[in-house]
């Protein structure tokens, strides 16, 4: 099969069969699956899903709400496709770019994955437009991985790229940067962007804060993931100097004959170090233990209920 379409959904019941519709118009000819990930939608998107009758469609169905990453994960490891593309489940990303795209990844060896840049975006301007360009910004600025548009759905990738890729947490994001980590030769084209029909948007400002933090991370992973004492040894060593300072100094002061116990430098010295070293330490621990512990068995953190193909249902 040359072409999987991987697509995330939930709660986005209305835009189903009109998007299978545009992405059918959209490839004719093509060898193609189309596989929707329902992350545990409740306005009937499942009942949707199988009530279509198409031998291309793939639909996977989760127990429960687990998140987009991990529905894209799952598309992905689904996928039997050369070649994968990925996009929003709410008419936003127009299929009609994806043959342009897949010839700039299928043609040659000198891209890997292709990123959709939309450069007319229909939506709001200061809920989405204007956070969208301080985080690109940033992120670009701080990755290394010089891309206008990270958050563009619409992306095609070898499909060897996109199942090494662990998008756990919500990681989808930064979909881009894990490819880079993978070695992946990475461009990006315009691409078509349409206002949102049906349904109402899954994102809103509150996603700040998830956005930072796995900026963080994913520093961490470009930077120090096989090199982590660069990180720690550094951080370390600058710490244990201030600390050494602080204690010759109040060395000094004891042997003077003053009083050092009970201090305020040194009190908020001794909290300050091991709060920041504690906190910093354990969540980049954790997320390391949680990945190993899933790849190393082969696991995966999400339960699929059903995978139908075309007419049949498999269990």
């Amino acid at each position: 099969m040359l072409l999987s379409v991987v697509i995330s959904v939930y709660n986005e019941r209305e835009n189903i069969r009109p998007l299978i519709d545009r992405i059918n118009a959209a490839l004719p000819g093509m060898d193609y699956e189309i596989v929707y990930v329902d992350d545990g939608s409740t306005d009937g998107t499942v009942k949707e899903l199988k009530s279509i009758d198409d031998p291309r469609l793939v639909v996977v169905e989760f127990r429960k709400n687990y998140g987009q990453s991990l529905a894209l994960m799952a598309g992905i490891d689904v996928a039997r496709g050369e070649f994968i593309a990925t996009m929003d489940g709410d008419l936003q990303n127009d299929p009609l770019d994806i043959p342009e795209m897949l010839a700039k990844v299928r043609d040659g060896d000198e891209w890997d994955l292709v990123v959709g840049e939309r450069v007319n975006r229909k939506d709001g301007a200061l809920l989405r437009k204007i956070p969208s360009r301080i985080a690109n910004w940033i992120i670009r600025n701080l990755s290394g991985v010089h891309l206008r548009d990270y958050g563009c759905a619409l992306k095609v990738f070898r499909a060897e790229i996109a199942k090494d890729m662990g998008i756990y947490g919500e990681l989808h994001r930064f979909i881009s940067v894990l490819a880079s980590l993978e070695g992946a030769r990475i461009t990006q084209i315009p691409v078509r962007h349409h206002a949102r029909q049906f349904g109402v948007s899954k994102y809103g400002l509150g996603r700040t804060f998830k956005v930072v933090s796995d900026l963080m991370l994913m520093l961490f992973f470009k930077k120090y993931m096989q090199k982590p004492m660069h990180l720690f040894a550094q951080s370390g060593l600058f710490l244990f100097t201030i600390g050494a300072l602080i204690n010759v100094y109040l060395l000094v002061l004891k042997i003077m004959g003053n009083d050092v116990w009970g201090r305020p430098l040194l009190i908020l010295g001794a909290l300050l170090v091991l709060a920041g070293i504690q906190l910093i330490t354990v969540g980049i621990i954790v997320e390391v233990l949680m990945r190993t512990y899933y790849e190393s068995q082969d696991k995966r953190p999400y339960r699929i209920r059903t995978i139908k193909r075309g007419k049949g249902v498999a269990v």
